[in-house]
């Protein structure tokens, strides 16, 4: 039984509050999305507690180090489109990764701002990149070269329907506001 102490120290709940489960919910244990967004939870907090730790960079810094190795000369909205990133992240980022001269802007044409990895950012990718790949070696340690192309396979077509299913509610949303 409560003390007085106990009672007193909760929360009175509102009388118009829900405070049962509801009847028709999602499964937690079988909703795809919500297993998928704790895998990448769990991975990006991993490896981001990696990095800040050994390198004093996050993630998001990894990625666009990691996506200049993979596109040289990308622009920040090539980048955040590559990287499926906000390009308020991206521009923050970079900041960050030009003032530690691991990445340099040049002038391109027509006012674009081809990004390239400087030597120390070459290497700050090849000493960051075995974290990374643990994340991946983590992932994948109990599946078959045919299960991993299998979810590769799966996981691109699930992506692809997710970029259709955006380009459609984004032309019904705008269609709709007409």
């Amino acid at each position: 039984m409560e003390s007085d102490a106990e009672q007193k120290a909760r929360p009175a709940v509102p009388p118009d509050a829900v405070t049962e489960p509801l009847a028709d919910i999602i499964d937690p244990d079988n909703f795809t999305p919500r297993l998928l967004a704790l895998l990448s939870n769990a991975l990006v907090w991993r490896e981001s507690h990696e990095l800040r730790r050994r390198f004093g960079f996050g993630t998001n810094d990894w990625r666009i180090i990691s996506a200049l190795a993979i596109r040289p000369g990308a622009s920040a909205t090539e980048v955040s489109e590559f990287l499926g990133l906000n390009k308020a992240v991206i521009s923050k980022a970079v900041t960050k990764l030009v003032d530690h001269h691991l990445v340099m802007l040049v002038d391109g044409p027509r006012g674009s701002r081809p990004m390239y990895l400087t030597r120390a950012g070459g290497e700050m990718h090849d000493a960051m990149l075995p974290i990374s790949m643990r994340g991946q070696e983590i992932i994948l340690a109990d599946l078959s070269p045919d299960d991993i192309e299998r979810l590769n396979s799966l996981l691109r077509r699930m992506l692809e329907k997710t970029r259709e299913l955006q380009i459609l509610e984004n032309g019904y949303h705008a269609a709709a506001a007409l």
